[in-house]
């Protein structure tokens, strides 16, 4: 599938947006609102782009509500808005 980089970035901001401002996503979300019936193959990418939003300082991402290394994490994790 065909997504680039840009739509998956600007889709997590605004599912982010449409959120309470200490509310999380899913990956699982992104790649559902992108592609509801084909969205699987898309939860890499759905994490590389978090990973480049945690390096621009857009968001953070976390695991047991604990903000955790995007390089090393495995398993389920959130994306969120950072936190003061």
């Amino acid at each position: 599938m065909g997504v680039s980089d840009r739509e998956l970035d600007d889709r997590i901001r605004a599912l982010l947006n449409a959120r309470a401002a200490n509310s999380s996503i899913c990956p699982s979300d992104v790649a559902h609102a992108i592609a509801p019936d084909e969205w699987r193959p898309l939860m890499e990418s759905v994490r590389q782009a978090a990973r480049r939003l945690v390096e621009a300082g857009e968001v953070e991402i976390t695991q047991k509500g604990a903000v955790v290394d995007p390089e090393s994490v495995r398993g389920p994790i959130r994306i969120r808005r950072p936190r003061a």
